[in-house]
C-alpha cells in the first residue's frame, strides 16, 4: 500500500514538472514553442507516459485532457518527442523534449 502511494504521489509530481515554453492560451495560430518535461514510473514506457502528459499539459489543460479521453490533440501538432531514460529511484526516470504547434 505504501509503495503504490508513493508511486502515485511520484507519478503526480513528475507529470506537474514541465519546463520550456509558454502556455497554450498565449499562443497564436502557427505558432511553435519547444517544450520539455520530465516523468518518472516504475517501467520506462510509464515514465515515457509521464512526460507526454506533462508535455501536454505545460500546452493546454483541454488538449491534455482530449489526449486522455481518446488519444487525440485536438488544436495542436506534437511533433516526434526524444526521450533519454535512466534506471534509478523507483524505476525510471526520463526527460522528453519536443516542438509543439498550435493549428
Amino acid at each position: 500500500m505504501v509503495d503504490h502511494f508513493k508511486m502515485v504521489m511520484v507519478a503526480i509530481a513528475a507529470s506537474t514538472i514541465a519546463v520550456a515554453g509558454a502556455s497554450g492560451a498565449s499562443m497564436a495560430a502557427g505558432s511553435c514553442v519547444p517544450k520539455a518535461a520530465e516523468g518518472t514510473g516504475s517501467t520506462e514506457e510509464n515514465a515515457k507516459f509521464q512526460v507526454y502528459e506533462a508535455l501536454l499539459q505545460a500546452t493546454d489543460w483541454g488538449t491534455w485532457a482530449a489526449w486522455m479521453a481518446n488519444g487525440s490533440t485536438p488544436g495542436y501538432k506534437v511533433n516526434t518527442v526524444r526521450y533519454s531514460c535512466k534506471k534509478g529511484g523507483i524505476g525510471f526516470t526520463c526527460r522528453g523534449q519536443t516542438t509543439i504547434c498550435k493549428l
